[in-house]
């Protein structure tokens, strides 16, 4: 394999809930979810049954032809989302989704600059890396000069950039994850939409962590009452198998050939997505998601050696003193609970929708003894 994975001495080949276990049976808690993809649990039984039978019948098959498991996905995200009026175009990941959208926004517009913020973090793939505030990864082939960055929640910034009028889109997470965990203020949120009306910009939200029911709303933007033109989402959409998706307004016109995808759709795919769905719906793990989150926030921040804990719902940070990767380290070779980071201090939390209060007290506990061992 090319070594650019840093990776723990550690390999799940099972999970089940809110667990994975490894080949000796040791059970780990997992508060990760593989950056937020797992999102109605591992192995939930109604999402095993859907891809075990529709692989069983036909797994793939070209956009050349009709596949009604694409519309059937599409009906139930508008209706469950509350986008009732867009469209759905299917990829197969949250950078190809962002691509996408920002192609859709530059074809409508004809402009060709994008407005991003700085942290923001929208993939690796040409367009979505020229797009993530991140040199490091932005290789000589990729870099432009049509992509502006403006701190976030900047609004005299924004205002400045857009009244030029020569972007096709601004484009924002709900929250930002990559970065830590950075919540705009929903005032900014709906200034922004504002300011893209007037300009004559699309709002592009990128959802692709935030989204699907973690912060506590279907999409972390609709805390602010907002609707965007272009909503992209994946990770959680399928809940590990590979699926992304963009809605789009309906004042797009869409030709022939305007956009494609092989795999996008795929039979597989939207069964998976679908199940996931149903799951999230008849579960009520967006109301789930605001209930536990609300806890589990409160419960942080009375613990000793932990700041700034910030986020919505099952979308969590929070700062350590020490490097947050010895700290993680510990809680999963030690405690045996899987967490995330960013940056040098911060912890992230992207449980399943499915976690319970019997899971949190479980990570709180693994959390104060880690954060105890670094202090003695």
């Amino acid at each position: 394999m090319f070594p650019v994975y840093p990776l723990y001495p550690v390999e799940p080949v099972r999970g089940e809930g809110n667990y994975v276990f490894d080949a000796a049976g040791t059970r780990y808690l997992d508060f990760y979810g593989g950056h937020a993809v797992i999102s109605i649990g591992h192995a939930h039984p109604r999402y095993v049954q859907a891809v075990s039978e529709q692989v069983a019948r036909i797994g793939f098959y070209s956009n050349s032809v009709e596949n009604s498991l694409q519309q059937r996905l599409a009906d139930t995200l508008r209706s469950v989302s509350g986008y009732k009026d867009h469209k759905l175009f299917l990829v197969n990941s949250g950078a190809e989704a962002n691509e996408n959208a920002i192609k859709v926004a530059s074809f409508h517009t004809g402009r060709e600059r994008v407005l991003a913020f700085s942290g923001a973090f929208h993939g690796r793939t040409s367009g979505a890396v020229e797009v993530t505030d991140n040199p490091r990864i932005n290789s000589p082939f990729n870099r432009t000069d049509k992509v502006t960055f403006v701190p976030l929640g900047n609004l005299d910034a924004v205002r400045r950039e857009l009244a030029t009028e020569t972007y096709c889109a601004v484009i924002i997470e709900g929250i930002q994850g990559v970065a830590g965990i950075q919540v705009p203020d929903n005032a900014f949120l709906q200034a922004l939409r504002e300011v893209t009306l007037q300009t004559g910009t699309c709002l592009i939200l990128d959802e692709v962590q935030s989204g699907y029911g973690r912060t506590g709303r279907f999409f972390a933007h609709q805390h602010a009452e907002i609707e965007a033109d272009l909503v992209t989402m994946a990770k959680g959409m399928g809940c590990g198998f590979p699926i992304g998706g963009v809605l789009i307004a309906p004042h797009f016109e869409a030709w022939p050939g305007m956009l494609g995808t092989t795999f996008g759709g795929n039979h597989l795919a939207c069964a998976a997505a679908q199940s996931v769905l149903d799951v999230i719906a008849d579960e009520q793990l967006v109301s789930n998601a605001a209930k536990v989150g609300d806890e589990l926030l409160r419960q942080l921040s009375q613990i000793e050696g932990i700041s700034n804990v910030r986020g919505r719902g099952l979308m969590i940070g929070f700062d350590v003193e020490e490097p947050a990767s010895q700290v993680r380290r510990r809680l999963v070779l030690k405690h045996h609970v899987f967490t995330g980071g960013a940056g040098t201090h911060t912890i992230r939390l992207l449980p399943a929708l499915t976690v319970q209060q019997a899971h949190v007290d479980e990570c709180l506990e693994a959390l104060r003894r880690a954060i105890y061992e670094t202090e003695n």
